[in-house]
Formats: C-alpha cells, sequence, structure tokens
C-alpha cells in the first residue's frame, strides 16, 4: 500500500511545453508536475531561462533573485527567475552566456560546442536553487542527460551536506540515444570533480558521457514506458551500454506517459474546422476536406489519407518509409508528411513528391496548428519507428480517430492494439508490425487500404476503438508516486 505522505518534488528539465519546447520531453515537464501537484504533492520546476521563457515573463509575475556559485576559480553570478505553470511554481536559470541563445541545444544545424559546460552548470545550479529556496526535496527527478550531473554532484560534492541528508535522486530516460558525451577537457566546470570520474563515466578519448554518470549514481531510474525499459536490457536496445543497465536493473522500471487531453480533443479542439467525437465522426470528414485544401490535394473523401508529423530523423523510420512508399503510391492514396531535420530525408521526400504530385505532399517545418489539422483530417496515422521510447503523436492520432500504423517497438507497442492478421478488429486500435524492412511496412500499408476501401464499418470501429482509450497523467503520476516512495529512506 502507498503511502499517502505528501512529498516534496524537484523536478529538473531543460525544456517545458508552454516555455520552451523542441520534443516529447518538454511535454512531460508541464503534465507530470502538474498532476503530482493536484494529487496533493509539493512540485518545483527548475529550467534554463532561454529567450522563449522571457517572453513569458511579461505576463507573469516573477520574483527575482541573484547566486553566485563558486567552483575552484570559476565563479558563476546568474539570477533565478519565478514564474507558475497553473499552480506549479517554475525557477528559471538565467545565466546569458549559456541561455541567451535562440536555440537551446543547437543553432539549428550543429549542437553547441558547450553544451557539456552549460548543463553541468544547469545541474549544479539547479541544486544550489533549492538551498536558496529552502526546499529541501524528497526527491530529485531528473530527465535525460541534460539533467544526469546533478546525482552525480549529490554523491559527490554535496555528499556530507546535511540539506541533502533525505533526497533521493531519480533519472527518467525520455531517449537513451542521445547520452551527451563531451571532452572532458572542453568542461571547465568539470575540474573540480575528476578525481570522481572513473573509465565507468568515460569513453574512449578522454570523453566523459553524462548520461553513465547519472545511470550509475540515481538511487533509482525509469524509462517512459514498460516496453522501452525493457529494450534497454537487450543488446540490440541498449544503445551500446548494456552493461551499465544490467548492472542496475533491480533499480530500473518502466513508466508509461500520459497524455495532454486538454489539448489533443477533437471534441473541443478550438483548431479545427469542425469537432467531432467517438460517437459522431460526421465532423472528421470536414476536417480531411480542410486538410486536402489546405495542402494541394485533391478533395475526395473517398481517398484514403495517410499522414505523419514527425522529426526527420533515422529513428522515425524513413529508411523503411521511403521504398514502402515508392510503390504504395502507385495505388489509389494520398500521403501528407510534415516535419523538418536531416536535410536528406526532406531532399529524398521532395523527390518523391515530384514523382506523385497528386497524391504525396511534404512540408518542411512544424507548427501546432497544422499538427493538429493532420492529425484530425488523414485517416491513417504513420509511425514506422526503428525505436521509440514513448510516443506521444500515438496517442493523438488514437484520441483523433486516425488509426495508427507503427512498429512494435518501445511505447508503441505499448499504445497499439494491433489488427489481427486475419484482419479481425475486435479491441484493435492500429496497424502494428515487427521486422524493420520496407516490405512488412508495405504489406501492413496494403492491409490499412484494404480494410477502409473494403470494409468501412470495421475501419469506423477499429477508429472508435482508438477513441475509447485513454493514457491520462493522473495514473502515470500515481505510478510515479509509488516509485518515489520506494525510494526513501526509512523515518528517523
Amino acid at each position: 500500500m502507498v503511502s499517502d505522505r505528501k512529498l516534496k518534488i524537484l523536478f529538473l528539465a531543460t525544456e517545458v511545453e508552454d516555455l520552451a519546447k523542441t520534443g516529447g520531453l518538454a511535454d512531460v515537464a508541464k503534465a507530470l508536475p502538474q498532476a503530482l501537484t493536484r494529487l496533493g504533492h509539493d512540485v518545483r520546476i527548475v529550467c534554463p531561462f532561454y529567450p522563449q521563457v522571457q517572453e513569458r515573463l511579461k505576463e507573469d509575475n516573477h520574483l527575482h533573485s541573484e547566486l553566485s556559485l563558486q567552483l575552484g576559480n570559476l565563479q558563476y553570478l546568474y539570477n533565478i527567475h519565478q514564474l507558475h505553470l497553473g499552480d506549479v511554481p517554475v525557477y528559471s536559470v538565467d545565466y546569458p552566456p549559456y541561455f541567451s541563445r535562440q536555440g537551446l541545444y543547437d543553432n539549428g544545424y550543429h549542437a553547441y560546442q558547450d553544451n557539456g559546460e552549460r548543463f553541468a552548470f544547469f545541474s549544479m545550479a539547479a541544486l544550489q536553487i533549492t538551498q536558496s529556496l529552502d526546499f529541501a526535496p524528497d526527491i530529485i527527478h531528473c530527465n535525460d542527460w541534460h539533467t544526469a550531473m546533478a546525482p552525480f554532484f549529490l554523491r559527490n560534492e554535496l555528499a556530507d551536506n546535511q540539506f541533502f541528508y533525505r533526497t533521493r535522486t531519480l533519472l527518467t530516460l525520455h531517449n537513451a540515444a542521445y547520452q551527451g558525451v563531451f571532452d572532458l577537457d572542453s568542461i571547465p566546470f568539470h575540474q573540480r570533480f575528476i578525481s570522481a570520474l572513473s573509465s565507468d563515466h568515460m569513453e574512449q578519448g578522454n570523453k566523459i558521457n553524462f548520461l553513465k554518470c547519472g545511470l550509475l549514481t540515481a538511487d533509482k531510474i525509469n524509462a517512459v514506458s514498460p516496453s522501452y525499459a525493457a529494450e534497454l536490457l537487450t543488446p540490440l536496445g541498449s544503445h551500446h551500454i548494456l552493461s551499465l543497465f544490467q548492472h542496475r536493473h533491480r533499480d530500473f522500471s518502466g513508466i508509461l506517459n500520459g497524455c495532454n487531453y486538454d489539448d489533443w480533443n477533437p471534441a473541443t479542439d478550438p483548431l479545427l474546422p469542425k469537432a467531432y467525437d467517438q460517437h459522431n465522426l460526421a465532423g472528421k470528414a470536414e476536417c480531411k476536406a480542410h486538410l486536402q485544401q489546405y495542402v494541394g490535394l485533391p478533395e475526395q473523401a473517398d481517398t484514403p489519407l495517410f499522414g505523419m508529423v514527425s522529426r526527420l530523423t533515422g529513428q522515425k523510420g524513413f529508411h523503411l518509409l521511403l521504398p514502402a512508399l515508392q510503390r504504395f503510391l502507385e495505388q489509389n492514396v494520398q500521403v501528407v508528411i510534415i516535419g523538418s531535420g536531416e536535410q536528406e530525408l526532406a531532399d529524398n521526400l521532395r523527390a518523391l513528391e515530384a514523382q506523385y504530385p497528386d497524391k504525396l505532399i511534404f512540408r518542411e517545418g512544424y507548427t501546432s496548428k497544422i499538427a493538429h489539422w493532420v492529425q484530425a483530417g488523414a485517416d491513417y496515422f504513420l509511425m514506422p519507428s526503428l525505436f521509440e521510447p514513448c510516443g506521444l503523436t500515438q496517442m493523438y492520432s488514437l484520441a483523433y480517430g486516425t488509426p495508427p500504423i507503427v512498429r512494435g517497438v518501445g511505447g508503441l507497442k505499448d499504445t497499439v492494439k494491433p489488427v489481427k492478421p486475419n484482419g479481425s478488429i475486435d479491441d484493435a486500435t492500429g496497424f502494428v508490425f515487427s521486422h524493420p524492412e520496407p516490405d512488412a511496412l508495405l504489406d501492413l500499408l496494403m492491409q490499412a487500404l484494404t480494410l477502409f476501401n473494403d470494409a468501412p464499418e470495421a475501419f469506423k470501429q477499429l477508429q472508435q476503438n482508438g477513441m475509447a482509450y485513454r493514457f491520462c497523467w493522473e495514473e502515470t503520476a500515481k505510478n510515479y508516486v509509488s516509485l518515489y516512495h520506494e525510494m526513501l529512506l526509512p523515518a528517523a
């Protein structure tokens, strides 16, 4: 039985929805602290003070203070700004040399050379902030490599600090493929801690691995879905650090992310031309026509439209999708792909678009509005990822009655119930394939096409099945609270 003790939780994240965002971490960094707060816990978020956060301060009351962080001969003078996301206080670290940049992690083309220094400083500053606030956390919840040094610093620099005597650390892995590997010589901030580093923290060539530092020192570790946690314990899915995951397997678990249905609900979505819900799908046809008109495709209600909103990276399965589309576009279908990222993939999509201008539309870039239009206007949603720690867009597509076509990995496996090989729907919510081969994806696309064309009632059942599912943040938060309580020291 989980204790009803209310906890003090310090949540460290380098991006937060409504403040600054590049991906799904930001969604979690807003939604989970808010859900934990609704359960009665005292949660504080710490994030960097990017220009985007400064814009928010114009409409929010804020408390300004100055702190000094001294490490050897290095002194950092920085400011703290306070704002709120709902009922959750946010403390933002303002150090212009590191965070007064338009990009969070890169300049649009290349990662910043000083990212190691930037986020090592941020992790230590966050620990100093909680002391300045006299907020002794029961739990410090860290996220990905950017904040993975916080447990390392607690275990070393602050090991004898009584303020943190009862504090325990959790490191959540949103994508362990990104590990934060840097030349140690490029991080002056770390010179004081060299004696605490061993070969287990390092890579060849005198490089420090931030994620390894966190994995070795956090009290508990979790991934953002049960299946991704299981994959990280396998040679194929471990992102080349299998021995470390196996070493910590007793402290390792998976908790599925939730979905923010306040923002993603076709019955109340203000961005849609027509609302609809599980019991009345009529408005979805108008959303489809609107999307076709917007991107310049023929307005054909009977032609199945396959949508995709994604970063253009190898992880998202484009080397499976492009060969499959080359053949699939010979059918009577339409495809809309929205995204940005690797230039080679963008060029390949444009070349394919030139071959099939009345069937494939690729739009480079991303806006929230077009993402909502694709979710509502498409008949199917494409997500053939090589790996997917959790994924949120498949949850959105389920909510919008747009059955996802996914590869059965990570959170996709945990959230999409597959149509059976014989075409039986039952409780299915989408199509799932396993083998990372273009032919396997093409076979699934053809099955989806056949269902749409030949079995409209079964297709409607598939839509409604998906819309009935809910992945609520309240349940996710309760699972985290259970994990937090497992971590606590016995009462004194």
